[in-house]
């Protein structure tokens, strides 16, 4: 058996809360309720409890962000940076991850049983927001007792997490480390987010929502989105040198079967997604990424003092989040008089780079969590 290293052996917890008639009240104004929140815990939480890190995912991620489960061989999706001695040192700091409401991972989601009906939410599931997410987080960190987190860290859809975190509430964060991401969607993001959604809703198997209890599910239609936004998770240069026009075969099939390879890759990581990830999620979290928009005064309020320090990070190759966007943010950032510092990582990776940049990410976040946890505990005790 391979040696679990890193953050070791986890498990995944779970936590109900706004049950009926106290149900948690949605931007649309909808409420929803009981709502259950998967997540997990590596490091301890110290005596002060200001040592805490919120990991936040991306649209396909999940609660296991780090370790291992015992009879998996897989680590979670960002464990090159959480455990001891990694850029989320679990010797340090105590690190929290949690599947976002609207997922399909342990949290309450469309595929979750509706109370009311006895089956699936299907489409009956409110259209959520990031602004909800965050929301239902602070449920989560006030049952475990924390009322300050030290850090909020995420990329792509976790930095824009992050990021609402700060506008929703600043007095409850030290510092925020937005990876990859974007203020709001543009129209070519939100563009390739449809092409994803009819994608699913073109499959025959999707039947309104309503495939839970059928034999066929939406898996190609599904399939085909996870393809077409795995294309831009890459960079032009990161194919190129992964799969270049190399054959399958010598020579061409003459037919419609996968003669490159980068045609059975793509094949292969929708088959695999399919697998783990459900397609009514999908919808919904690509949909909420797109209603997403915090720009102009939306993020720090004309006028507003917050002491919330910053770490923004970008890739040079990535064009589905371009750089452009996490300057923005600075730019709006610095503009409203908040502590920001911008490091742009020259990766080929494309907007994967995030999850393999491993090395010069945790060389910038090690230094900055120091930093601003130094000062953060040394205030505390002071204050104690």
């Amino acid at each position: 058996m391979m040696k679990k290293t890193g953050a070791g052996i986890v498990k995944t917890e779970y936590f109900t809360f706004a049950e009926p008639p106290n149900e948690m009240k949605l931007s649309s104004g909808k409420r929803l309720g009981p709502v259950t929140l998967a997540y997990e815990k590596y490091g301890k939480l110290n005596k002060n409890k200001t040592n805490a890190i919120l990991v936040l995912h991306a649209l396909s991620g999940d609660a296991h962000a780090a370790g291992y489960y015992e009879e998996d061989k897989d680590p979670g999706w960002w464990d090159v940076m959480i455990g001891p001695g990694k850029a989320l040192d679990t010797d340090k700091y105590f690190v929290l991850s949690s599947n976002v409401i609207g997922g399909c991972k342990g949290s309450t989601g469309p595929s979750s049983v509706d109370p009311k009906t006895g089956k699936p939410y299907a489409l009956g599931f409110p259209i959520i927001t990031i602004e909800d997410m965050v929301n239902a987080q602070t449920y989560l960190l006030d049952h475990l007792g924390i009322k300050k987190l030290l850090c909020v860290i995420g990329g792509s859809m976790g930095g824009m997490q992050a990021l609402q975190w700060v506008a929703s509430y600043p007095e409850r964060i030290q510092c925020a480390i937005p990876v990859a991401t974007a203020a709001k969607h543009s129209p070519q993001q939100i563009a390739f987010d449809e092409v994803g959604r009819q994608a699913v809703m073109a499959d025959p198997a999707w039947n309104n929502g309503n495939y839970y209890d059928t034999k066929e599910k939406p898996e190609k239609g599904l399939a085909v989105a996870r393809m077409v936004g795995h294309i831009t998770y890459m960079s032009d240069k990161s194919m190129e040198e992964k799969f270049s026009r190399r054959m399958k075969e010598k020579d061409y099939s003459f037919s419609f079967t996968a003669d490159f390879e980068v045609e059975g890759y793509l094949r292969y990581r929708g088959d695999n997604f399919v697998k783990r990830f459900d397609a009514n999620s999908y919808l919904y979290l690509t949909k909420a990424l797109d209603y997403f928009d915090l720009s102009g005064h939306r993020l720090i309020p004309k006028g507003k003092n917050i002491g919330v320090r910053f770490l923004v990070i970008a890739f040079k190759s990535d064009w589905l989040y371009p750089s452009y966007q996490s300057q923005d943010i600075v730019r709006q950032l610095k503009a409203s008089g908040v502590d920001a510092t911008y490091c742009e990582i020259n990766s080929t990776y494309g907007h994967d780079a995030f999850l393999l940049e491993a090395e010069e990410e945790t060389r910038l976040i090690k230094h900055f969590l120091s930093k601003t946890f130094h000062g953060y505990d040394v205030a505390r005790a002071y204050e104690i």
